[in-house]
């Protein structure tokens, strides 16, 4: 069981946008490429059950955003925050996609407010 769910800046699919797929890139990269594709695919192919079972979601759930900086739609995360039926939504304006990078400071105080830390 899930006790409370965290998610950091994370678009939701919306179907009526198609995402292109990037080819493999020639130099490394600092993380996983083979999950990119996969979740492209995932965001253009979504189970069509996706946005209708967000009320499923029974943990407390904090959506952290990175604001107008962030290449993901903020309403979408604001749609997604409406259907989950105990959720907050916090954006961190400025922050960009790696929120948990760029602002740490703001990114540790919504993390720790929502869990009750310290």
């Amino acid at each position: 069981m899930i006790d409370r769910l965290i998610v950091e800046d994370t678009p939701p699919p919306f179907p009526d946008k198609q995402i292109d797929i990037p080819s493999e890139p020639s130099e490394p990269v600092p993380f996983d490429w083979q999950v990119i594709p996969s979740i492209l695919q995932q965001l253009n192919e979504p189970n069509p059950q996706w946005w209708d079972r967000l009320k499923d979601i029974i943990a407390p759930t904090l959506i952290i955003g990175g604001g107008n900086n962030s290449h993901v739609p903020q309403n979408k995360l604001y749609e997604v925050a409406e259907l989950i039926p105990d959720c907050k939504l916090v954006t961190i304006e400025g922050a960009g996609h790696h929120v948990h990078e760029t602002n740490v400071p703001a990114y540790l105080k919504a993390v720790k407010s929502f869990l009750q830390l310290r």
